[in-house]
C-alpha cells in the first residue's frame, strides 16, 4: 500500500489513486448506527479505528429474522453509510435445501426509509417477490414483513433490495439452495464469491450526476495522436469518415460502461483487492466456486491465471460442463465453476471490469496470508459499428454513412434502414416500433438481426484465452415445457446516452402499459438492443429459456444478457399468476426507465 501523509485535525483521510482502486486492507463495515443521520463524532471515531468486518454469517434455519439497518463502512479510507442486513455487508449467506419451506421475518430499522428484499431467480408467489408497488407496498420504517415460500429449485442465487438505490448501498447477499438429489458433479469444498461495486458517493447523488453528465467517468476519449495512428493504419479517408460518424452521433467508442473505477471500488465478498479475500484449498481438491455478480452497474471478466475452470451451472441451473479460461458475468448472473488447484500454493481470482479501469481480486490459497501476482489489466477496448449492430461491410468498424440521419431531439443518429434510411433493404431491416420514431428519448436504432451467441464480447475476442459464450452453454435437460410458443412479443431496448434515459420501445416505465400474459401459455420474447450499451434483462417470476439462432431451446436462465447489436429470443411459460417486474438489471438504467410490468392473468 502507498504511504499517506496523516491528515490535519478534523480532516477526512483522502486515498491516493492507487489506494482508491485497491481499497484499504482493513476495509469493511466498521460500526452500526440506528438512523439515517450520522453523527460527526461517530464518523471521526470510525475513521480513526476501522475494524475489519467478519465474513458474512451462514444462516441455514428455515425460520429467519433479518434486520435491515444502516452501518458505517470504510473501503477507501473514507467512512460512509452503508445499508446492511444484520449488520453485515454483504448480507448473511442464506443456505437451505430444495423442498424446504422458509419463513423470513424482515424488519426495517432504517428509521425514515421504506425497504424491501427481492429473492432473485426464486420461484415463489407474486406477493413474496419483494418489489414495492407490484408485489406489495414495501416494508415501512419500524415494520416487519413475513416472507413465506416453498423452495422448488436448487442452485446459486442471491437476494437484494428493490427499493430505490439500496442495493448500491450494500443490501445484497448470497442465497444457496442445496439439491434434493445429488449434483451431477463431485467437489470437495466450495466458496461463494460475491462480486459488487461500492461508491463513496450517496447513490442518489450518483444517479443525479448521471442525469446531468452521463459521460463523467469516460476519461478515455480519443485524441489527436489516436487519430494520426488510425490514419496511418486505415488511411485518411477512413479515419475522417469514422470520426465524422461518431461526431454526428455525439457518442464515443470508449464509452464501454456508464460508471467505472473512477467512481467505484470493486469488492469480492465485501473486501477490496488490498484486503485479499482468501478461500482455502488443499492441493488436488476439486473446489466449487459459486460466482454471483451483485454489482449495481459492473460487468466483470473473471479468470484465475494458472487454472482452468469448468462451468457446471448458470443462474442456478445445471449445464453440460464447459472448460474455459475466462468468463464475463453480467450484473445479476451467477455461474458455478469447478477448479482443481495444484502445483502452487496460491492463485489469484482476477475480476477486471469490462472497461478495464479496475478490478476485484482475491486468492485461493493453502493458508491465509498468501497472495499470487495480480495480472495486468487487458488493453482498453473500443466499440465499433459492428459491436452496435451497424456493420455494413466496411471492414474495420465499417458502416454505411447513407444509413445515418439525425433524430429529433436526440444526440445521435438513426442507424436503422427503413423507408427513410439507405443501406440495407427494408426486408432485412428489423421492425422498429412506431414509439421510437422521432422520439427525443431515443438516440439510435440498431440493425441487429443476429443473437451473436458465440461472440465472447467486446474486449474478449482473440485474447488468447478460451472465453465462455452463451453459445457454448446447454442445459443438462431438454426444454422443460416442450410446447412451441403460441405467440411472440418483440421489445426493443432503447435509450438516450446524453439524457441518461432508458426504456423499452422508447417508452419509460412511468408511461408504459403492462405486458399481459395468459396464464399457462408458452410464448416467445424477442429482444433487440437498439442502444450502444450492454443490458442484463431480468423477468421476475418465471424462467427465461434462451433459444439458439434456429429457435431451439438452449439454456435456461433468469437473466438474459443483451450486448449492443444483438437480437435474442427466449421462451417463457406463464405459470405464475400476478404482477411481476421486468427490467434491465443495471440499477441506474432501471431507475431511469428501462422497466415494464408483466401481468400474468387467468
Amino acid at each position: 500500500m502507498s504511504t499517506r501523509i496523516p491528515p490535519g485535525p478534523g480532516a477526512v483521510p483522502m486515498p491516493s489513486r492507487r489506494l482508491f482502486v485497491q481499497g484499504i486492507a482493513a476495509g469493511g463495515v466498521v460500526a452500526g448506527i440506528a438512523a439515517a443521520g450520522i453523527p460527526q463524532r461517530a464518523l471521526a471515531a470510525a475513521s480513526a479505528a476501522p475494524r475489519l468486518a467478519s465474513a458474512p454469517a451462514i444462516i441455514s434455519d428455515t425460520r429467519v429474522e433479518l434486520a435491515i439497518g444502516e452501518s458505517l463502512a470504510n473501503f477507501t479510507g473514507r467512512t460512509r453509510p452503508a445499508i446492511t442486513v444484520n449488520g453485515s455487508l454483504p448480507a448473511p449467506i442464506l443456505r437451505w435445501r430444495e423442498g424446504q419451506t422458509v419463513d423470513l421475518f424482515v424488519r426495517n430499522t432504517l428509521g425514515q426509509h421504506p425497504t424491501s428484499i427481492h429473492w432473485h431467480g426464486i420461484l415463489l408467489p407474486a406477493n413474496m417477490d419483494g418489489v414495492p408497488g407490484l408485489s406489495f407496498n414495501g416494508i415501512g420504517p419500524g415494520e416487519t414483513y413475513h416472507y413465506h415460500f416453498d423452495l422448488k429449485q436448487s442452485g446459486t442465487y442471491w437476494y437484494h433490495s428493490h427499493s430505490l438505490f439500496q442495493e448500491q448501498a450494500g443490501l445484497y447477499g448470497a442465497l444457496i439452495i442445496d439439491p434434493a438429489e445429488p449434483a451431477p458433479y463431485r467437489h470437495d469444498r466450495e466458496h461463494v464469491i460475491m462480486l459488487s461495486d461500492w461508491t463513496d458517493m450517496d447513490p442518489g447523488a450518483l444517479f443525479r450526476r448521471m442525469k446531468k453528465l452521463a459521460e463523467h467517468d469516460n476519461y478515455y476519449k480519443r485524441t489527436l495522436p489516436d487519430f494520426l495512428r488510425d490514419a496511418r493504419r486505415d488511411g485518411w479517408s477512413a479515419a475522417l469518415s469514422d470520426r465524422g460518424m461518431w461526431g454526428r452521433m455525439r457518442m464515443t467508442p470508449s464509452d464501454i460502461s456508464d460508471i467505472n473505477a473512477h467512481t467505484y471500488t470493486y469488492l469480492m465478498n465485501g473486501t477490496a483487492p488490498a484486503g485479499n479475500w482468501t478461500g482455502l484449498f488443499r492441493s488436488g481438491e476439486k473446489v466449487l466456486l459459486r460466482f454471483i455478480n451483485g454489482a449495481s452497474m459492473t460487468y466483470f471478466d473473471v479468470r484465475i491465471p494458472g487454472l482452468k475452470m469448468t462451468v457446471v451451472a448458470a443462474d442456478g441451473q445445471y449445464i453440460h460442463p464447459v472448460s474455459i479460461d475466462e468468463f464475463r458475468i453480467a450484473p445479476a448472473e451467477t455461474y458455478d465453476v469447478l477448479v482443481e488447484p495444484t502445483g502452487q500454493d496460491a492463485f489469484t481470482i482476477f475480476c477486471q471490469d469490462m472497461g478495464r479501469t479496475g478490478y476485484a481480486a482475491g486468492t485461493l490459497a493453502v493458508r491465509h496470508g498468501l497472495q499470487a501476482p495480480i495480472p495486468a489489466r487487458d488493453p482498453r477496448p473500443l466499440l465499433t459499428m459492428s459491436d452496435m449492430g451497424h456493420d455494413m461491410g466496411g471492414g474495420h468498424g465499417g458502416h454505411d454513412m447513407a444509413a445515418m440521419k439525425g433524430m429529433e431531439g436526440g444526440c445521435g443518429a438513426n442507424m436503422g434502414h427503413g423507408a427513410h434510411g439507405g443501406g440495407e433493404t427494408a426486408s432485412k431491416a428489423p421492425k422498429h416500433p412506431a414509439s421510437e420514431r422521432n422520439n427525443p428519448l431515443v438516440d439510435m436504432q440498431s440493425s441487429a438481426t443476429e443473437p451473436k451467441l458465440d461472440d465472447p464480447g467486446i474486449g474478449l475476442r482473440d485474447n488468447g484465452r478460451q472465453v465462455l459464450t452463451y453459445g457454448a452453454m446447454r442445459s443438462l435437460f431438454e426444454d422443460p415445457d416442450g410446447r412451441e410458443p403460441g405467440r411472440e412479443i418483440e421489445l426493443h431496448l432503447t435509450g438516450h446516452m446524453e439524457k441518461f434515459s432508458w426504456s423499452f420501445d422508447g417508452i419509460p416505465f412511468a408511461g408504459a402499459e403492462p405486458l399481459r400474459l395468459n396464464y399457462g401459455e408458452r410464448m416467445r420474447i424477442v429482444l433487440v438492443n437498439d442502444t450502444m450499451m450492454q443490458h442484463p434483462i431480468h423477468l421476475h417470476g418465471v424462467w427465461s429459456d434462451l433459444e439458439n439462432a434456429q429457435g431451439e431451446f438452449q439454456v435456461r436462465k433468469h437473466t438474459i444478457d443483451m450486448p449492443p447489436g444483438t437480437r435474442r429470443t427466449y421462451r417463457v411459460r406463464a405459470d405464475a399468476l400476478g404482477r411481476w417486474a421486468y427490467h434491465c438489471h443495471l440499477l441506474y438504467h432501471m431507475e431511469a426507465g428501462m422497466m415494464r410490468e408483466v401481468r400474468i392473468e387467468e
